[in-house]
This record gives structure tokens, sequence and C-alpha cells, in this order.
């Protein structure tokens, strides 16, 4: 019975907790926020692109993390360790975008947004992100972004 009675407090301390889930940005915000800061015809791209990436990497989550192994992902556009911030863990990280990873994880996503658009520039595109490769490139994307 105790234990059960802890697992209960466990699952309702991790609900009840302010910051333990990131915020999840909703889609027509997330447009708006992409417009705001001209990622319309950025390297190429649309809005509809960035949404769908951003769907299919972190889910809209301003905290998503995703360990691969030797690096690790962060943030909405999930920006990796080995290559664009530094997390204190990733052997010969280059910290491309001069960022603690886990400024990455916050709900202010200014940086994250710096970052993203440094890759993309860098890239002449979105192939860095497997998420875009996999589920978005060269699909119709204009559901990302209808109504908002």
């Amino acid at each position: 019975k105790s234990m059960l009675f802890l697992g209960f407090l466990l699952i309702f301390l991790g609900l009840a907790l302010p910051g333990t889930q990131g915020k999840i940005i909703s889609r027509c915000e997330m447009v708006r926020i992409l417009r705001q800061h001209g990622f319309e015809g950025f390297e190429g791209t649309t809005v509809a692109d960035w949404m769908c990436l951003v769907k299919y990497e972190s889910g809209y989550n301003t905290r998503a993390y995703n360990n691969n192994g030797p690096s690790r992902d962060y943030g909405i556009f999930q920006i990796n360790s080995k290559y664009w911030c530094n997390d204190g863990r990733t052997a010969g990280s280059k910290d491309a975008c001069h960022i603690s990873c886990s400024k990455l994880l916050n709900d202010n996503i200014d940086d994250d947004i710096r970052c993203a658009k440094k890759i993309a520039r860098e890239a002449h595109g979105l192939t860095p992100w497997y998420g875009w490769k996999n589920h978005c490139r060269g699909r119709n994307l204009s559901s990302y972004v209808r109504g908002c």
C-alpha cells in the first residue's frame, strides 16, 4: 500500500510542479512567432516548413530534450550539443551558436530562434533536421499555417 501511495504522490508532484513540463506553444502562436521573426522565405523556406519541423522535432514543447548517445538535442528546434550549443557533457562540442544548451530549454525562445536561423543559414535550408527531412520535405504543408 505504501508503495502505491508513493507512486501516486510522485505522479501528483510531477504534474503539479511548475517548470517540470515545458510550455507547449499553440500552432497559431508559433506561426505568429515565426512570421514575426522573418522565417517566411528565410533560406528558401516557408513558415509552414518550420512549423512542420517544430512539430516533428519537439511537438511545440520549449523544453523538449532528446538523448542521442554521444550528443543531445535541446529545445523547441532540437538544437544539437555536438555542433551548436554547449552542454558541458558532449566531447568535442563546436558550440557554433555560442550558447549554453540549458538556455534552449526555457520558455523564451529568442535564443533558440537565433541559433536555428544560424543552422539554416549555414546549411542553406533545413536538411540538418531529420524531423523535417523525414516528415516534411517535398510535402504539402499548408495545413500547418491554415487559419492562422
